[in-house]
């Protein structure tokens, strides 16, 4: 089926631009971003958290929560990573193509841009992430995609391929804390090949661990729906933000978020740098326990050997 881009009006948001191709559909808001407020089965649930709230809301002075996935600046700046995208973007549309690009920040003299493209059939998405220094300064930065998962399901991820001792003797990645890491919340599950944290709508305490692999994937499931978003990492951890971590995820009582990262680039004026997501959703997945043997048995058909 040919890939088909409408524009809506998405919950009070009237420049809002649908792409579909039959099976799957994504929405891109024109009045605030660059932002995909949703993604999921044509008629079906949103994988994506939307703050009802916000919907439809727009021109605050301070940054929003919305829900939905956007492009960030890493490392976490507590001003500069918060910078307003409460405006207007401009919409370019190609053939199953849509691109989403902010105003420059006037915070940080840069400019953000999405661009979606869905494949003719199936469930793919690739999603390219731009961004571009308008100012007279360098800069270093890392390209960070966040994506807001609703609340009520399980956020996987998968760590580099095991071996053994003493065959394997050189580290292969890092597990990465934050001062509020607790690793005795009920939330994770730490097995020998999978990362687990579950998203509790009654437990408002944040967590958050990230990792480094160079096939990073990242996957969340609810009810019945699997997303995965994948990104090749390039180079080693060394050349990544927050102690090497290619992949991030946090949770608290109103989402989790699957997280990835680029390598830290140094951008003159003018440069711009690109981060690429590859998005894929599966039906009737489900998971009977929290075990390496079965997130094998359902994970390896869907995101392959790695």
């Amino acid at each position: 089926m040919k890939v088909l881009i409408e524009k809506t009006n998405f919950h009070g948001w009237p420049n809002s631009y649908g792409i579909s191709n039959g099976t799957v559909e994504a929405v891109i808001t024109g009045d605030v971003g660059p932002r995909v407020i949703r993604y999921g089965f044509v008629g079906g649930q949103n994988l994506f958290k939307e703050f009802a709230g916000q919907l439809g809301q727009s021109g605050e002075p301070d940054w929003q929560p919305r829900g939905g996935h956007r492009i960030w600046m890493a490392p976490e700046d507590p001003v500069k990573s918060y910078a307003p995208d409460n405006h207007p973007v401009h919409i370019a549309i190609a053939e199953g193509v849509l691109e989403a690009t902010a105003p420059v920040e006037p915070l940080t003299g840069l400019e953000k841009q999405i661009v979606l493209k869905m494949a003719p059939q199936g469930t793919e998405v690739e999603i390219i992430h731009k961004i571009r220094n308008v100012t007279a300064s360098d800069c270093e930065i890392a390209p960070w995609a966040l994506t807001m998962m609703a609340q009520g399901g399980a956020g996987i991820h998968g760590f580099p391929p095991r071996g053994t001792h003493p065959e394997m003797l050189a580290p292969t990645n890092p597990l990465v804390m934050w001062a509020f890491t607790n690793l005795a919340d009920p939330r994770w599950r730490l097995l020998q090949k999978y990362l687990v944290l579950l998203q509790d709508p009654h437990n408002s305490v944040p967590q958050k661990l990230g990792s480094f692999h160079s096939d990073t994937w990242g996957a969340y499931l609810l009810n019945g729906e699997l997303f995965v978003k994948r990104v090749t990492a390039e180079g080693s951890p060394a050349r990544y933000p927050d102690c090497g971590c290619s992949f991030e995820t946090f949770t608290n009582a109103g989402f989790l978020e699957l997280e990835t990262l680029g390598p830290l680039t140094r951008l003159r004026q003018g440069e711009t740098v690109s981060h690429t997501e590859r998005w894929s959703l599966h039906r009737g997945v489900t998971v009977s326990e929290w075990t390496d043997a079965e997130l094998d048995r359902v994970l390896l058909p869907l995101v392959g050997a790695y």
